[in-house]
């Protein structure tokens, strides 16, 4: 029986393709989200702040896509994880948007 084990090179493009994708869409809502809203929860220098971090993110993992693309090489697990804590706190901070939205909409129909 044949061994049908991926290689490693099929494993990157399988996993770390899609994930730097999936960054870079939650980037991309979190950043639009920062810009378009004024979120009453934060205090206008804390929302500044986190909206330089989506930015820094973004051109970090560009940077990394375009990396993978011309050399194919892999991205250390611990670069990663700092871009998994923001798109979590992103996630975080769209939950109470939300949550926000909906008490103002149940306040003022």
């Amino acid at each position: 029986m044949l061994n049908s084990q991926p290689t490693e090179k099929e494993l990157l493009k399988a996993v770390l393709e899609p994930l730097l994708e999936d960054f870079q869409y939650w980037f991309g809502r979190s950043r639009s989200l920062l810009e378009k809203e004024d979120l009453p929860f934060f205090q206008p220098s804390e929302q500044l702040s986190l909206l330089e971090r989506v930015k820094t993110a973004q051109q970090e993992v560009s940077t990394a896509q375009l990396l993978y693309q011309t050399t194919g090489a892999g991205i250390e697990p611990s670069i990663l994880v700092p871009w998994h804590q923001l798109v979590t706190e992103c996630w975080g901070v769209a939950s109470r948007w939300r949550s926000f939205k909906e008490k103002e909409r149940e306040q003022n129909p």
